[in-house]
């Protein structure tokens, strides 16, 4: 199936219009609320014993801003604020641009010098890499591997690397890129609306019932939220990737410098927040 050029190239604008701006208002709101976690932790160790209610005070715009944080919220006189829509949105456009860009025609996603694919093979091969990525992390996540940071954080590097290797002699170079991308990008996603809000809303309904919330379910969304973070400087990176071909996807070793720059961003990003 081909799109109308100009048909095609209006869409493309307005799914990445959408998609960047959602992008910047998700991975905005992941690294506040980090950078506001981080700070209320040491609010809370400088207050401990004093009977202080540890607070965060801000200034942004025309007012000032306090902040505390709550382990029982009062949910029967205040509105709680959820934020998820962003993750959504931003998943949504960018599965759209992947469908239009590479998925119809399948000319961005072929090259025959790499390997010579039917168009609808590679869809599937595209689609399966970017499922079986998700389906392979929550694994990891669930088995004792999870329990364990750096332990799953370099097992991950690994089979990064060996995704890299493998897409880069499967695909065109740039849809192998964009592909590593897309599957971190809905494994983000993944985290928010099948983990990190499921164990939110589990937490509400104890309250409610007045039992006390499972703690589990608060450490494994603050897991999976932090782990965003983590991912979040990468995707970006590949996302400008294709603008700078002779230094990335168009390189001679362009799986090396995928991976050194995935790791880069992790780098970067435990740099981040801790600022």
């Amino acid at each position: 199936m081909t799109l109308d050029p100009t048909v095609s190239e209006w869409l493309n604008l307005l799914f990445r219009w959408v998609h960047v701006f959602a992008g910047i208002m998700w991975v905005g709101t992941t690294y506040y609320f980090t950078w506001l976690d981080a700070r209320l932790t040491e609010e809370e160790k400088a207050a401990a014993n004093t009977g202080v209610t540890p607070q965060v005070w801000m200034v942004h715009s025309g007012g000032f801003y306090v902040v505390e944080r709550k382990k029982v919220p009062d949910l029967v006189s205040r509105t709680l604020h959820w934020f998820r829509w962003e993750a959504f949105t931003t998943w949504l456009s960018g599965f759209a641009l992947l469908v239009l860009i590479y998925y119809l025609g399948g000319g961005a996603l072929v090259d025959p010098d790499v390997r010579a694919l039917g168009t609808g093979v590679a869809v599937a091969m595209g689609i399966g890499v970017i499922l079986a990525g998700g389906v392979i992390y929550d694994a990891m996540m669930m088995s004792p591997l999870g329990r364990n940071e750096k332990l799953f954080a370099a097992v991950a590097y690994v089979l990064i690397v060996a995704l890299s290797f493998g897409l880069t002699r499967t695909f065109s170079a740039r849809a192998a890129y964009i592909h590593v991308g897309a599957m971190f990008g809905t494994i983000m996603a993944a985290n928010v609306w099948m983990h990190i809000l499921p164990a939110q809303k589990k937490m509400i309904a104890a309250l409610n019932e007045g039992r006390k919330p499972d703690e589990r379910l608060s450490a494994q969304a603050k897991l999976r939220s932090k782990q965003n973070t983590f991912m979040a400087v990468p995707v970006v990176f590949i996302m400008i990737s294709h603008h700078y071909p002779g230094v990335t996807y168009g390189d001679r070793y362009n799986w090396i410098i995928l991976s050194a720059l995935i790791l880069l961003g992790w780098i970067a990003a435990k740099f981040i927040r801790r600022a």
